[in-house]
């Protein structure tokens, strides 16, 4: 962990930022602005989920202002949120966030979990997809499974999340689920689809774990194949469409990754309920419809509390994970 701690300080201090304006029209009243961060890099699921939410609230002029979108780069998570925890009272100030930044915070030795932060909502649902470059031998998911139980130490898998995130988390259970001992998988992290995407065609790894958003670009050049999904159905939009689902091959696991929204600590309960308001007037609308249509996301909204409960459900599952593996 000291190692981690020492990673972690170095991107603090020399983390990228890229920041965006809002394209609303700009009204003056800078009591009504708000900033959304983005703890990953542009294109990413915190991304694609945080950008698709400010334009419906800019669109429908759900908060009366403008929006700053930033992205926080490093540590898989962990500096946006060292960040957000660093802006305790912060009243205008949201970030996206799941699996992959409650996991970097053990990952990287935070002396605080994601559940110290203020709970707003939980938006989405996202499958899963098990990736293989075009020239992979294995044509199938039962290929790759074959291999990987005769030689689980012996077949780098990756995924873009730090341990404990959800690109960890689903070779971690599907391992589990094919008889395969979790701490005997050989995992390779990397910050995001980018990392892995080169990792995957440069040879690095035989099989990337990962959202297929951020890939449908490779899929469809025929760069990148799928070779099973993860959800209760397949896919039915997209380049990874009708990719069978791993319970469809005989394997008893769905497993699905979620992102919300965090708020910063210390907020007044009249501050929490408005931010709360805006996410759930964002949701009402036509447009967030079209947005959860277009990348495929399922609805999944919990807010206030129930997220604040559904988080430390998480914080626990991640927790018991890691502890299994041995990296806590």
């Amino acid at each position: 962990m000291l190692t981690a701690t020492r990673a972690l300080a170095a991107a603090v201090a020399a983390v990228v930022v890229t920041v965006t304006a809002g394209c609303g029209v700009t009204r003056g009243d800078a009591s009504r602005d708000l900033a959304m961060w983005i703890p990953n890099s542009p294109g990413g699921g915190y991304d694609q989920t945080g950008r698709a939410a400010v334009s419906v609230m800019e669109h429908d002029d759900v908060t009366g202002g403008d929006f700053e979108v930033t992205n926080i780069l490093g540590a898989g998570g962990s500096v946006a949120l060292t960040r957000l925890m660093g802006a305790a009272g912060d009243e205008h100030t949201l970030m996206t966030m799941g699996l992959g930044v409650v996991g970097s915070a053990y990952s990287f030795a935070l002396p605080f979990k994601v559940t110290d932060a203020t709970p707003i909502a939980q938006l989405i649902e996202d499958q899963e997809g098990v990736l293989v470059p075009t020239d992979s031998p294995y044509e199938s998911i039962d290929d790759f499974v074959d291999a990987w139980r005769a030689d689980p130490a012996g077949i780098a898998v990756g995924g873009g999340s730090s341990p404990g995130g959800p690109d960890h988390l689903f070779p971690m259970q599907l391992a589990e689920a094919v008889g395969i001992e979790p701490s005997t998988v050989r995992y390779v992290p990397y910050d995001g689809g980018g990392p892995l995407t080169s990792a995957l065609l440069g040879d690095k790894i035989a099989v990337g774990f990962s959202g297929l958003g951020e890939f449908e670009g490779q899929i469809a050049a025929g760069e990148l194949r799928v070779l099973a999904v993860s959800g209760e159905e397949r896919l039915a939009r997209g380049p990874a469409a009708d990719v069978p689902t791993l319970t469809e091959s005989g394997i008893d696991l769905v497993f699905t990754n979620w992102r919300g929204v965090l708020a910063p600590p210390d907020l007044s309960e009249e501050r929490r309920a408005e931010l709360i308001a805006f996410i759930e007037e964002m949701h009402a609308s036509p447009e967030w419809r079209r947005a959860l249509e277009d990348n495929g996301w399922t609805d999944a909204l919990v807010t206030g509390d129930d997220f604040g409960r559904f988080l430390d459900e998480q914080d626990a599952r991640v927790a018991s994970t890691l502890e299994e593996v041995g990296l806590l």
